[in-house]
Parts: structure tokens; C-alpha cells; sequence
């Protein structure tokens, strides 16, 4: 049987933001990978988003640039999101814009992250959950894994939460 694919977005919590980074490397390679952020919060509790790649979409954009690109090419709130994040990668943008395309979805990592923390924030196809709970255990992190459609209904209630305040 074929259909075990299972379209997960995985949260990997890292105390060191170091090893964060380390593990982003080899998340790349990780089978049915999509695409892999890293959110990171420093002690005085400013938003970074120091990476994101995404598998495929090496392609320069016209137009809209790079945001407008991932989203048009990945579809859906987690290519918002993390589309949203790449381009947010300057400072703290995200949280200075508000409420803006994928807004929801950084509110909702964010949240996730303590100051002085770091998440990796992995979407991917999973054959099997091996190769990414390794990955997590060489670093001691913390796994969370979400179904894509439950982590986007969690995005889209967190805009309509949003639009509500």
C-alpha cells in the first residue's frame, strides 16, 4: 500500500538556536521534505527568521518577489506562512506589519517560541516518521506533528481571532 503519505508540518523546539540552525542543514534533506523554517526568538524577545528554503522554488520571481512567488508556487496557509516569513526575514517586520498574509500563522509559531528559543518549522510529505524523529533526537528536541490541514485550520482561527480584536 502506497497511501501512507501523510502531509505533516512538524514543530521542532530547540533550546539552543545554534543547534537549531544545525539541525535546519540536515532537515533539507530530509525525504518528502516541502519546505523547513527556522522561527527564532532572542532573549529580549524579538522575532528572527534567519532561514527557510523550499524544495524547488530556486526560481527567480517576477512581479511580486520572492513572498509572492512561494505563495503562488506552494498554495495554502503554510505557503503563506512560511512564504510570508522568508520575506519577513528583515528584523522584526512580522510583528511591526500586524495583521498582514500569514500574519496568523507567525502569531501562531510565535507563540510557540520562548525568548531565547528556536523552532524548526518542517512541512513535508512523511513515507514514515523516522528519518524526522531521529533528526530531533540527535538534538534533544521537542516534536510536535500536526496534520497540514489541522495545522492550517489552526492558522485560519487564528486570523479570524485576529480580524476579531
Amino acid at each position: 500500500m502506497s497511501d501512507h503519505h501523510h502531509h505533516h508540518v512538524l514543530l521542532l523546539g530547540f533550546a539552543d538556536p545554534a543547534d537549531c540552525r544545525r539541525a535546519y542543514e540536515e532537515a533539507k534533506h530530509l525525504p518528502g521534505l516541502r519546505q523547513v523554517a527556522v522561527v527564532e526568538r532572542d532573549a529580549e524577545g524579538a522575532l528572527d527568521f534567519p532561514e527557510s528554503h523550499v524544495r524547488g522554488a530556486g526560481v527567480p520571481t517576477v512581479g511580486s518577489g520572492l513572498v509572492g512567488g512561494l505563495v503562488g508556487l506552494l498554495g495554502g496557509p503554510i505557503g503563506v506562512l512560511l512564504g510570508f516569513a522568508a520575506g519577513a526575514a528583515l528584523g522584526n517586520a512580522a510583528e511591526q506589519t500586524g495583521m498582514t498574509e500569514g500574519g496568523a500563522g507567525l502569531i501562531l509559531l510565535s507563540s510557540r517560541v520562548e525568548d531565547g528559543r528556536a523552532l524548526l518549522v518542517v512541512d513535508l510529505v512523511e513515507h514514515q516518521q523516522g528519518p524526522a524523529d531521529a533528526l530531533a533526537a540527535e538534538y534533544g528536541a521537542t516534536v510536535e506533528r500536526l496534520p497540514a490541514e489541522e495545522f492550517a485550520a489552526q492558522v485560519r482561527a487564528a486570523e479570524e481571532k485576529a480580524e476579531q480584536d
